[in-house]
């Protein structure tokens, strides 16, 4: 399946390793990671994934595919800045949201929106949303999602 891994677009070495291994885990379960494109949590979920041999797909907020991190295999310009959110969140048959600020609390809306599984990880508390779960490991975050999606189409 295809996971939206979202979050900061600027991180702290622990939350980078955390996106790294998110990456890493989808990647290496046979899933495909989508994300905005840029630096932070995406760049290092990217760099995760093709550690482990998996692909990515970025979708960016600019016009121009060289703004893409160098761990994305597919660009996709928009040119819509942070209304790009939502395609982000509907190009994944789930997703998992680590760290970030209001860019990454409005793609959590538009999980719900969109009536996707999302896994927290260190991220937004959100309470009691549906289909929200706050988890502590990225194992744990991968092994929600797929449970959760397991009637997904899949790649």
């Amino acid at each position: 399946m295809r996971v939206s891994v979202i979050g900061g677009g600027v991180v702290s070495e622990p939350v980078e390793s955390l996106a790294e291994t998110v990456g890493r885990e989808l990647a290496q379960r046979g899933h495909t990671v989508v994300c905005g494109g840029l630096g932070g949590v995406m760049e290092a979920a990217c760099r995760g994934a093709k550690d482990a041999g998996g692909t990515t797909f970025g979708i960016l907020p600019g016009e121009d595919r060289a703004d893409a991190n160098e761990f994305i295999d597919h660009a996709i310009v928009t040119g819509l800045g942070h209304a790009r959110n939502a395609l982000v969140v509907l190009n994944g048959d789930a997703v998992v949201a680590i760290d970030g600020a209001g860019g990454t609390l409005s793609e959590i809306g538009f999980g719900r929106v969109f009536d996707r599984p999302i896994a927290g990880l260190r991220t937004q508390q959100v309470g009691s949303l549906d289909r929200f779960k706050s988890c502590e490991t990225a194992v744990e975050a991968v092994e929600f999602v797929e449970a959760e999606a397991s009637g997904a189409t899949s790649e």
